[in-house]
């Protein structure tokens, strides 16, 4: 059966499920708070009305294609790391080494963060030539992407801490600070948004600034716990200071190159639709805020499949580590079937509440129709969203990049963003022609992804001593 999931017990599966689910839960919650404050940002900006909300959803389309792409990159970090906390109970590492890893996973984000901070600066000019939106739209979305910039080196500073964190089995304390900066979010979009406390009401653009003060909070309150947790004190992530090694560097660009050229593809079907639908016919901000409403629907959805994707990479990575294939081969089944298990009762979900879920996001009538629509696809697409992302993330777990780059790349733009083109303009779909392909493009990449997962797991065992 499909990677062994039948060869062991159910009293096996009921531990390999738990051990899973402890990294995962946390992971979740954390996840949970993280896509949260794209939700109160969006719920914000809709409150400061409908051009409000269709900046902050152009704009952060942008930041998240930005920081998904560097934070899959940075990804590199968790099998590494993984494997060498994996390998020390069997003598083929040292504790200090995985401190050494982790420093220079600090400079490294460091580097990523001043990349994706130029990278959103530099979009500003294009933004204005590109959308043929109404000028305070416009300028909301210029001033939202001049102050969510500042939050690139924080969120790749804090992606580095978070590899380094979850990999050595202790996620609790991502999930605390996680919590504590969401609910720190609550407030400075109320104050920046709507210029409460003596501050100049920004509308959409306060959203941008309160981002950038909760993802530094984020990184330095995650920083110190770990410098001072006494768990972590063995690995000495914090015991001298290193400068940048360049062969290191490397290490970690080949890895991670095409996790992030993956996420790309991934994220940047979203947000190129996004951008198509603000090239619609007729009333362009209705488009782009329904939109913007299911995006992050569904992305706050979509956590829990990659928390136990998370999880399985780092499970697989540590079962590598020591050795132990036919583990590594088990955890990525028990991930892809608890994944999938779970997806059932989503898709469920999103059917039955469809409508009061969009009237969560606007009062807007003509926003919450189109919205309750887009919801039934992606309602669709559970199922094998949540199969195509954890088996993408267990073939993390043995540092198997490129080949999910490659299936990710054929399904989302040659299956999804180019057929979802043609049947919205040509064939006068509209925003239901992008929807339909996204869901065909998703159900590729789990067939491909799954078939080579068995694969390479499959191949793994034969180098058992």
């Amino acid at each position: 059966m499909l990677l062994d999931i039948h060869r062991y017990s159910f009293a096996t599966y009921k531990k390999e499920l738990s051990a899973l689910f402890a990294l995962t839960l946390p992971m979740l919650l954390s996840q949970v708070a993280q896509i949260g404050t794209g939700f109160v940002d969006t719920v914000m900006a809709g409150g400061a009305g409908k051009e409000d909300l269709a900046a902050v959803a152009l704009g952060s389309s942008l930041f998240a294609t930005v920081y998904v792409t560097l934070m899959g990159v940075m990804t590199a970090l968790n099998p590494m790391i993984a494997q060498q906390f994996g390998s020390v109970s069997k003598g083929a590492a040292r504790s200090h080494e995985i401190g050494e890893l982790g420093r220079q996973g600090l400079w490294y984000g460091v580097a990523m963060g001043v990349l994706g901070m130029a990278i959103m600066w530099l979009a500003i000019a294009p933004f204005r030539s590109f959308f043929a939106l109404s000028d305070y739209t416009l300028q909301i979305t210029e001033q939202y992407l001049r102050f969510v910039g500042l939050a690139m080196p924080a969120a790749m500073i804090h992606r580095s801490l978070h590899a380094y964190a979850s990999s050595l089995n202790k996620p609790n304390v991502i999930m605390w600070v996680s919590w504590l900066c969401f609910f720190l979010n609550i407030p400075l979009n109320w104050i920046f948004v709507y210029g409460k406390f003596g501050m100049p009401a920004l509308g959409g653009a306060g959203c941008g600034l309160a981002t950038a003060i909760v993802f530094w909070v984020n990184a330095i309150v995650l920083g110190a716990y770990v410098a001072r947790g006494k768990y972590f004190k063995p690995f000495g992530l914090m015991d001298k200071f290193s400068l940048p090694n360049f062969r290191l560097f490397k290490d970690i660009t080949r890895l991670g190159i095409p996790i992030g050229l993956s996420f790309f593809v991934e994220v940047s079907l979203f947000t190129c639709i996004m951008f198509l639908v603000a090239k619609l016919p007729a009333n362009t901000e209705d488009y782009v805020a329904a939109q913007q409403v299911v995006i992050s629907l569904t992305g706050i959805i979509y956590m829990i499949p990659q928390s136990i994707g998370i999880a399985s990479t780092v499970q697989v990575g540590i079962a590598i580590g020591k050795k132990n294939f036919a583990k590594a081969r088990y955890i990525s089944g028990v991930s892809v079937a608890t994944a999938a298990l779970i997806s059932l009762l989503t898709a469920a979900f999103l059917v039955l509440l469809r409508t009061p879920l969009a009237q969560m996001y606007t009062d807007d009538l003509t926003v919450i129709g189109i919205a309750s629509g887009i919801i039934l696809f992606a309602a669709a697409f559970q199922l094998v969203d949540a199969v195509q992302c954890v088996a993408s993330y267990a073939l993390r777990g043995y540092k198997v990049t490129t080949m999910p780059m490659v299936i990710h790349l054929v399904a989302f733009w040659g299956c999804g963003l180019i057929p979802g083109y043609a049947l919205a303009f040509y064939f006068d779909m509209g925003i239901y022609g992008f929807w339909t392909a996204l869901v065909v493009s998703l159900a590729v990449a789990a067939v491909f992804l799954l078939w080579y997962l068995q694969k390479h797991s499959q191949k793994a065992l034969g180098k058992v001593v």
